[in-house]
């Protein structure tokens, strides 16, 4: 079963010491939540969320169902706690990005590359809370719309300006395409290049977004 990368959206503690240690119970409780979201991150990429349960959660983290329990209420809120770092990292990338400076369709197109480049350096990640998220239903969904529609925002005032001649919708429905464009990479192929994809959206986005 593939890892997560450690460091990008998650970072690998030690394993702790076994026996009596000298470590506090809030650096034992946090390592072993580290180690819990990322393994539940890796069985979902692996077997979809009806895949796995817990006690696969805790194995792989090398847990006892006891700490898992003292980390999260259950199965959905570890998911969901991934999920959530997911979205705060992957936005903290993209925000802070240099576009001063830039025309609109560079901004898109930068804004673009690095999306498709992170997912990229985590494709154990990115499978898991960009395909098999859907598995969670409303409460996916609702993060996910909550998500995209910042995203687009964020790129509607680095490019839009004060005379801004496209519609809301132009900036939503770009930012929306190109994550489906990137679920549908990573769900037909192991290893997706996700780079090419960026750069065949690169003449779309140029022409989106291009000055009226």
């Amino acid at each position: 079963m593939a890892s997560v990368r450690d460091g990008l959206f998650f970072t690998l503690p030690e394993p702790l010491p076994v026996g009596r240690h000298k470590l506090s119970a809030d650096h034992v409780g946090a390592a072993q939540r580290e180690r819990l979201l990322a393994a539940c991150c890796e069985l979902m990429a692996a077997h979809g969320y009806r895949g796995f349960g817990i006690g696969d959660v805790a194995r792989r983290a090398r847990v006892s169902l006891g700490a898992f329990y003292r980390c999260f209420d259950g199965k959905d809120a570890c998911v969901f706690a991934g999920y959530d770092r997911f979205i705060e990292v992957l936005i903290a990338r993209l925000t802070g990005l240099d576009v001063e400076g830039m025309s609109r369709p560079r901004i898109a197109a930068e804004l673009v590359d690095t999306y498709l480049d992170v997912m990229q350096q985590d494709v154990v990640v990115a499978r898991a809370f960009q395909v098999e998220i859907d598995a969670l239903g409303a409460p996916a969904r609702e993060r996910r719309r909550t998500s995209l529609t910042l995203l687009a925002r964020y790129l509607q005032e680095l490019a839009g300006g004060e005379d801004d001649d496209l519609p809301w919708s132009a900036y939503l429905g770009g930012v929306y395409a190109v994550r489906q464009l990137a679920v549908d990479a990573l769900d037909e192929e192991p290893r997706p290049d996700l780079s090419r994809l960026g750069a065949d959206l690169r003449p779309w986005l140029e022409d989106l977004f291009r000055v009226r």
